[in-house]
């Protein structure tokens, strides 16, 4: 007759549990893979999955019951750390949609928002542009892989049981925003200063010959000037996005060190 014991079930138990939090943390927070439109049955399956995989390599886990106090609090590390990684790599594409309402505004789109289910929220038509052309960039690099990638070697240098309250890692995730602002600007600058030019230019010409009616012409020619300018910037703007993933997946695994 088969028998378990409640000694081997907990350490069945912990062995698959802890990991798994921490994996669906990150999948539930990152980027096209914490995307509203998946499915959480697709989530917890691929959350599974990758835990039965992950677990036999992670090593010894704490001898500690998974329902007491100190099992729960190990249970709740695994899940700060998880979405503390899975929202590192949400500031990157955060710089991608500050970069995209920052263009908007400059093009006279600031009125042109939509509700958007993955933010809850309206949201401005060209954010939401720059952000399918980052997911789509993302994809094709293969980035959700990495994040994966990083995420499992996340148990090589945070073994479980970790304490998430370390400041260093918290410090260097709030440094990391500071991306948000740099890259957008980065990104958005060319067409900015395109538009100015254009909006100088219009107001010039309304200067110049005040019948043509500036005001008419000027919203349809800053959005043409505007989308012609993105076409035209398409070829460089992958290799943007490239760096700054590359970035993100690299900041992975500072701020999981700083949690030790």
């Amino acid at each position: 007759m088969f028998t378990v014991t409640y000694e081997q079930l907990n350490v069945w138990l912990t062995a698959f549990l802890w990991p798994f939090v921490r994996i669906l943390a990150l999948l539930a927070t990152a980027p096209a893979l914490g995307d509203k439109s998946l499915p959480n049955r697709v989530k917890l399956g691929l959350a599974g999955f990758i835990t039965l995989i992950v677990a036999p390599t992670i090593g010894a886990l704490p001898q500690v019951t998974v329902f007491s106090a100190q099992g729960v609090w190990i249970i709740v590390n695994q899940f700060l750390i998880g979405a503390a990684l899975g929202f590192t790599m949400q500031i990157v594409f955060g710089a991608v949609q500050a970069a995209g309402d920052i263009i908007g505004l400059s093009m006279g789109l600031g009125f042109a928002t939509f509700f958007d289910p993955h933010a809850a929220g309206s949201t401005d038509v060209m954010s939401r542009y720059m952000y399918m052309l980052a997911i789509l960039t993302f994809l094709a690099l293969d980035g959700h892989l990495q994040v994966i990638s990083a995420l499992v070697q996340t148990f090589q240098a945070v073994p479980v049981g970790a304490n998430v309250l370390g400041a260093n890692g918290w410090r260097t995730l709030v440094g990391f925003g500071s991306t948000v602002i740099s890259a957008a600007l980065l990104l958005s600058l060319p067409i900015v200063t395109a538009l100015l030019v254009t909006n100088l230019a219009l107001g010039i010409l309304n200067r110049a010959a005040p019948q043509i009616g500036v005001f008419q012409v000027g919203l349809p020619v800053t959005v043409i000037t505007g989308l012609l300018l993105i076409q035209l910037m398409l070829p460089n703007m992958m290799p943007f996005f490239a760096r700054i993933f590359e970035a993100g997946i690299q900041e992975l695994g500072r701020v999981a060190v700083g949690f030790r």
